[in-house]
C-alpha cells in the first residue's frame, strides 16, 4: 500500500485512526490523505451566489482548524511529517462521500478510520465504519477508539480457505513492506478432514515462501465465529487482524446475518483490516 485515506472530524473519537495512520507511515513509506467531510446548510432565502460565498468562507475557517489539528497530531506524537495532504469534501453523509471519493480516486489503497462501537440498532442499519466495510471496494482499516498505537509486528489473517491463494497474495503484499509476521487461522469442526488439513498445510508451506504459519482451530459451536476469533486474538495477541468480507449479499442477509468482519469491527480491541472478497 502506498496511499492511505484518513477521515477525521477533528474529534477525540477520530484521533485513533489519525494516530494509527501517522505511526504506520513511520514503518512504511506512505502518502497520507487526511479528509474531512462537511456540509453547509442552505437557508431558503439565500441566493445561489450568497450560498457559494458563505460555503467558501466556512471552508476557509475549517481549513485553518484542519491544518492545525493535523500539525498538532504530528507534534504530540513527536513524528516528523512525511508526505501528506488535507482534503475538504462537501457531502451530506461521511460514508457515502468517502465511498464516492475512493471511486473517483483509484490510487487510494486503503481507508484508515476510527471506530467507537455501536448499539444494536446501529449495528443493523450501519455506522460510517460499518457501511464502509460492507460497501467499499477499497480496503478498510478500522481502528478502535481507545487503541494505543503500536508498531505493526504481527498480522492474524482469518480465512475460510475458499479462495486462500488469491487472498494470501494480498495479505503478503500488505505485510512484506512492514516485515511483519503472518499467522493464518481457519476454524473447522473437531476431527473433520484431518488429512485435508495436513495437505493444505503442506501446500501453504510449498506455495508461499514468506514464512507464514497456518493453524486449524476447532470451531466451538456454543459460540459465534466472532467470539471464537476474539478468543484467538486474545491468545495470539496480533497487532492487526485481517479479514475478507463478502459484500454480495441480499438485504435480508445483511439485516439478519451481520457481516462477521463488520461485527468484529465494533468489538475488537485491535485494528481490523478488511478486504472485499474478489
Amino acid at each position: 500500500m502506498k496511499k492511505v485515506l484518513v477521515p477525521t472530524d477533528f474529534s477525540t473519537n477520530s484521533e485513533a485512526g489519525v494516530r494509527y495512520a501517522i505511526n504506520w507511515a513511520t514503518q512504511q513509506k506512505l502518502e497520507l490523505v487526511f479528509v474531512h467531510v462537511f456540509y453547509v446548510l442552505k437557508a431558503t432565502r439565500w441566493t445561489d451566489a450568497y450560498y457559494e460565498k458563505h460555503s467558501a468562507e466556512v471552508e476557509e475557517l475549517w481549513k485553518i482548524k484542519f491544518d492545525t489539528f493535523i500539525a498538532d497530531m504530528y507534534e504530540k506524537m513527536d513524528v516528523k511529517p512525511g508526505k501528506y495532504s488535507c482534503v475538504f469534501i462537501q457531502g451530506i453523509g461521511a460514508d457515502v462521500t468517502i465511498l464516492d471519493y475512493c471511486r473517483k480516486n483509484p490510487s487510494i489503497d486503503c481507508v484508515c478510520i476510527s471506530t467507537r462501537g455501536a448499539g444494536k440498532l446501529k449495528k443493523i442499519f450501519g455506522t460510517n465504519t460499518g457501511n464502509l466495510i460492507t460497501k467499499s471496494a477499497t480496503p478498510i482499516l478500522a481502528v478502535p477508539q481507545n487503541y494505543k498505537t503500536a508498531e505493526i509486528s504481527k498480522v492474524l489473517y482469518a480465512t475460510d480457505l475458499r479462495d486462500y491463494a488469491t487472498e494470501i497474495t494480498k495479505v503478503v503484499a500488505f505485510a512484506r513492506p512492514l516485515k511483519t509476521e503472518i499467522e493464518v487461522v481457519h476454524f473447522t469442526w473437531p476431527g473433520k478432514f484431518p488429512m485435508e488439513e495436513t495437505m493444505i498445510k503442506a501446500a501453504f508451506k510449498k506455495q508461499f515462501k514468506y514464512g507464514l504459519t497456518l493453524d486449524f482451530e476447532n470451531n466451538d459451536a456454543e459460540h459465534s465465529l466472532v467470539e471464537n476469533l476474539k478468543k484467538q486474538i486474545k491468545i495470539r495477541k496480533p497487532s492487526l487482524v485481517l479479514m475478507f468480507t463478502d459484500q454480495k449479499r441480499t438485504f435480508f442477509q445483511k439485516l439478519f446475518l451481520a457481516s462477521k468482519s463488520e461485527t468484529l469491527s465494533f468489538e475488537t480491541k485491535v485494528p481490523l483490516l478488511v478486504f472485499n472478497k474478489p
